[in-house]
């Protein structure tokens, strides 16, 4: 009975800076051995005086005595949390920090888009903090108007759940003060050897002479990168295994000089933290428990533990997910910004472009990416995803999203003015959406004068009964078109049934109707009048077309973008 008292004692009071609580410590012991419930008055005498001389001990003593005791209470119990991923190691409910790191060199694209969503999702999981931390510390390679497009689709695509946006510019004297400090523990020195001197011999596994410098001359140095070296004469090294097997961990730069004018600083500064230093100083400053990305950051995830090691600090949990290859695609923010610069596209909400200004401006949904990265997981595997897989795999989520709430209209594309002799004047009512009644109909007046669409008009057969949806059945002889009856099972039923196909009655007063194609070309054509009631941003399903959003409107045109069948 006493050991079982002493165990869960050193644990809460390990738990709990040193106190100890009498009743939850009775409640565990009498859980572990239930003989004892006959027992409860001298249990509770028992606990009283282990307690006082439990409280005595140093956190140190306590952990020490656990260790002898019952080292499997020490093993930290991984909390299971229900989600739709598989779960983080030594995550806890509440406490699960995790955050996304692009550079400012443009918006955010597919690739980006799962990142963001899996590490949101994780967030979201255990209850915990997603930051959006923008890595601006390569001032060569910074596009202005970055800032605003990554924070703001990085909001879109979490559901405004991004807790905090850090931009590392801001945050210079952090990382200035904890380069002195490793200065100042040995852990660096200032290195002025040529880049190509030091290449060769860190590949030889061969420390340069600047790796003796004393403390005063480090110190001396590193005041001296800030108004005396010009750029690429010095550069911080952090002190690791010159031998090591992988020539990348050797002495690896942690702060160098750019004179390069930077949109947030300007000329001010000059020295600037390489992104393995800033990162491992702002995974620690801001809590991050749990750093999830793609298995190429491997190398940078043992440079910042080891930059954490020097700093006594304790290293996030690193996951790494594997190579997702979108075939056929160019993501290369910096490729793609020189091409709209040559006016190869016509900016970042091109159509024809991967990156989510573009497919925001289409009609895509968020959640249709949250749920293609809960697909995939957190799976080191790698994988190549063909263009045409991806969008079958995002137009399907994004087809559940929109489907409830996209009203139909007919689209008569290149439109021919025909008449069918005999039809009848009627008001043809037709439902808003098929399956979903509750959102209304709408109304077409018509009466025998129609317009068609010239690619239907061409495939017209006689001797074939054909139909206009939801107004009447016609067919052809001696290129007339002649009415037959404006029952659906008539043509139904028929054996020589020919094309169904939407229509519009001719009318000045139809709205002009203009889409852009996913490939960046246009079609024209007319809609019908209930079109006219719809808002920017609005998306329809242009009847035996496509989805599509409406992108602008004026009296009478209408343009819409292409967005998925």
């Amino acid at each position: 009975m006493k050991d079982i008292i002493l165990k869960h004692a050193l644990k809460n009071a390990l738990d709990f800076q040193g106190k100890v609580n009498l009743n939850v410590i009775l409640g565990q012991v009498l859980k572990e051995n239930p003989t004892l419930r006959t027992q409860v008055p001298a249990v509770q005498k028992a606990i009283a005086a282990t307690i006082k001389d439990v409280e005595k001990l140093s956190l140190p003593q306590l952990t020490e005595k656990l260790q002898k005791l019952a080292p499997e209470l020490l093993q930290a119990q991984e909390e299971k949390i229900e989600g739709p991923l598989k779960p983080l190691p030594n995550a806890q409910q509440g406490k699960v920090v995790v955050r996304i790191a692009p550079s400012p060199s443009g918006p955010l694209h597919i690739g980006h888009a799962y990142g963001v969503c899996l590490n949101a999702a994780y967030a979201e999981m255990y209850q915990g903090k997603f930051l959006l931390r923008i890595e601006d510390t390569n001032p060569e390679n910074i596009y202005p108007q970055a800032y605003e497009l990554i924070e703001r689709d990085a909001q879109w695509l979490t559901n405004n759940h991004v807790a905090q946006t850090i931009l590392q510019s801001s945050r210079l004297g952090i990382y200035y003060d904890y380069a002195e400090k490793l200065i100042q523990l040995n852990k660096t020195y200032v290195c002025t050897c040529p880049a190509d001197v030091f290449k060769e011999l860190k590949n030889n596994g061969q420390a340069c002479p600047c790796r003796n410098n004393t403390l005063k001359e480090n110190q001396h140095r590193f005041a001296k990168l800030f108004n005396g070296y010009a750029e690429g004469e010095a550069v911080v090294r952090l002190k690791t295994d010159i031998s090591h097997k992988n020539p990348a961990l050797r002495d690896f730069g942690i702060m160098r000089i750019v004179e390069h004018v930077h949109p947030k600083t300007g000329k001010e500064q000059r020295v600037w933290p390489l992104m393995v230093f800033a990162v491992a100083v702002d995974d620690h400053e801001l809590g991050v428990t749990h750093v999830l990305n793609g298995k190429d950051h491997a190398d940078n995830a043992i440079k910042e533990r080891l930059i954490m090691e020097c700093l006594g600090w304790q290293p996030p949990e690193y996951k790494h997910w594997g190579r997702i290859n979108f075939e056929g695609y160019e993501l290369s923010t910096s490729k793609t910004r020189r091409a709209i610069e040559q006016h190869e596209y016509h900016g970042w909400e091109d159509i024809r472009l991967p990156f989510l200004p573009a497919l925001r401006r289409r009609g895509y949904q968020p959640g249709a990416f949250r749920k293609f990265a809960l697909e995939i997981g957190l799976s080191l595997n790698d994988k190549t995803v063909s263009i045409d897989e991806f969008w079958k795999n995002i137009n399907s989520f994004n087809r559940e999203i929109i489907e409830p709430t996209s009203n139909r209209y007919f689209f008569v594309e290149n439109p021919v003015p025909i008449t069918i002799n005999g039809a009848p004047s009627k008001t043809a009512t037709l439902d808003l959406h098929p399956d979903y009644p509750q959102r209304g109909q709408r109304t077409i007046p018509v009466a025998s004068k129609v317009f068609l669409s010239q690619r239907d008009v061409d495939k017209l057969e006689e001797g074939k009964i054909h139909r206009l949806m939801d107004y009447c059945n016609f067919k052809i002889e001696k290129k007339k078109y002649l009415f037959v009856s404006e029952s659906y099972e008539d043509y139904k039923d028929n054996q020589k049934k020919g094309l169904i196909m939407h229509w519009l009655p001719q009318s000045s007063a139809l709205p002009q109707i203009e889409v852009t194609l996913d490939n960046g070309s246009t079609v024209s054509g007319l809609g019908e009048d209930p079109l006219t009631g719809l808002n920017v941003g609005d998306i329809v399903q242009l009847e035996r077309h496509y989805f599509a959003r409406l992108d602008q409107k004026t009296k009478n045109q209408f343009i819409f973008w292409y967005l998925h069948k």
